[in-house]
C-alpha cells in the first residue's frame, strides 16, 4: 500500500528573469512501512518538498496524496489538523516549547485534539527511545541528544501515516547522530512507522532502506538498498 504518492509535483517561485523552478515534475511513491531518504545538494529542491509533503506550502503544479488525501484540497486550517494527526514532523532544531516538560512537549499533538492519552504506547515510545527517566525534565536540562529524541517521541505519539525528519542529525556530532538514526530506524521497525528522512548527508541516508536523489528539481536515481 503505498502512503505517499507524488504525481508531476512542481513548484515555481517569481515570474519572467526572477522566475525560479524549485520542483519540475516530481513522481515519487512510498509504501507504508518504509524508511526512505531523500539527498540532495544545497538547492536541490529538498526543502521546498518536505514543506508540501509536511502541508506547510502548496505545489504550484501535480497532486500530492498521503493516506488517500489530496492535500491540495485542505484549506489553512484543515491542513494544520491533517498535519498534525497524520504527519510527524521531526527538525534539525528539535523545535520543542521551552517551559513544557518532555512529557507534556511529547503528548502536545493530543491535548491540542482533546485526545485521551494511550498509556501503553506511550510507555512504549518513551522507553524504546530511552527517555522514560527524562519526562519531568524542561528542555533546557535535556542534552541535544536527548531533546531529539522526545521530538522523535512527539512526531510518533499520534501513530501519524507519515513521519518527516528534517536533517534530524544536522546539529549533533556523531554518536548522537548515530543513535538519532538507530532510534529511527527501531520505531521503522518496531512500530511500524514509515518515515522519509531528508538529508545532505549521505553516511546517514545510507541506514535508508531506500535512497532518492533529488537535483536541480528533478529526481535523478531511485536505489532500493534493501
Amino acid at each position: 500500500m503505498d502512503i505517499l504518492t507524488c504525481e508531476g509535483v512542481q513548484k515555481v517561485y517569481g515570474s519572467g528573469d526572477s522566475r525560479v523552478v524549485a520542483l519540475n515534475g516530481i513522481d515519487l511513491k512510498i509504501r507504508k512501512g518504509e524508511f526512505a531518504a531523500i539527498v540532495g545538494a544545497s538547492g536541490s529542491g529538498k526543502s521546498t518538498l518536505l514543506h508540501i509533503l509536511g502541508s506547510v506550502d502548496k505545489p504550484t503544479g501535480g497532486k500530492v496524496m498521503i493516506d488517500g488525501t489530496d492535500l491540495s484540497k485542505l484549506n489553512p486550517t484543515q491542513a494544520a489538523i491533517f498535519r498534525r494527526r497524520k504527519v510527524g514532523l521531526v527538525y534539525q532544531f528539535y523545535n520543542l516549547i521551552p517551559t513544557l516538560t518532555a512529557r507534556k512537549n511529547i503528548l502536545m499533538p493530543l491535548a491540542l485534539d482533546k485526545k485521551k492519552v494511550n498509556e501503553a504506547y506511550f510507555e512504549k515510545v518513551v522507553s524504546a527511545l530511552g527517555i522514560s527517566d527524562k519526562l519531568d525534565a524542561l528542555p533546557n536540562q535535556l542534552s541535544g541528544g536527548q531533546q531529539q529524541r522526545v521530538a522523535i517521541a512527539r512526531a510518533l505519539i499520534y501513530r501519524p501515516a507519515l513521519v518527516l525528519a528534517d536533517e534530524p542529525t544536522g546539529n549533533l556530532d556523531v554518536k548522537n547522530s548515530k543513535e538519532i538514526v538507530d532510534l529511527l530506524k527501531l520505531s521503522n521497525r518496531n512500530l511500524e512507522q514509515t518515515i522519509l528522512l531528508i538529508t545532505h548527508d549521505e553516511s546517514v541516508a545510507l541506514e535508508a532502506d531506500r535512497i532518492i536523489t533529488l537535483e536541480d528539481g528533478r529526481i535523478i536515481s531511485d536505489e532500493r538498498r534493501r
